[in-house]
């Protein structure tokens, strides 16, 4: 898995509890999990792998900037553009608070119509 396997594993663990319910994809060499049928774009949530970094890419926050109210500062210095947070380290308390933006962030996506994006 290379220097950030861990990093990329642990990212993935956010993600498990929505499995169940997305299909896996891709777009733009970033390995996605989205809707059911959804065009690559409609996805809801990524990662991927860089030289310097993983990124964890969550989509509805560009639908909804809203989402990103009552994240920690700490949090929001990982988030580079509209809707990638950046780590280049496993840190459990902001990945636990990365935990708790996913799921605000999937539920938003589960309301919104099915978009292929």
């Amino acid at each position: 898995m290379g220097e950030f396997g861990a990093l990329e594993a642990r990212l993935w663990l956010i993600l498990e509890p929505y499995r169940g319910r997305l299909e896996d994809g891709s777009v733009y060499g970033v390995y996605t999990l989205k809707r059911v049928g959804a065009g690559a774009h409609g996805f809801f949530a990524g990662v991927r792998v860089a030289a310097n970094h993983v990124s964890f890419h969550l989509m509805p926050i560009y639908a909804d900037p809203g989402l990103l109210v009552g994240i920690s500062p700490a949090l929001r210095r990982h988030l580079k553009g509209k809707t990638t947070f950046n780590f280049s380290e496993i840190d459990d308390e902001l990945f636990a608070e990365l935990e708790t933006l996913t799921a605000r962030c999937f539920d938003a996506y589960s309301d919104r119509e099915s978009d292929d994006g």
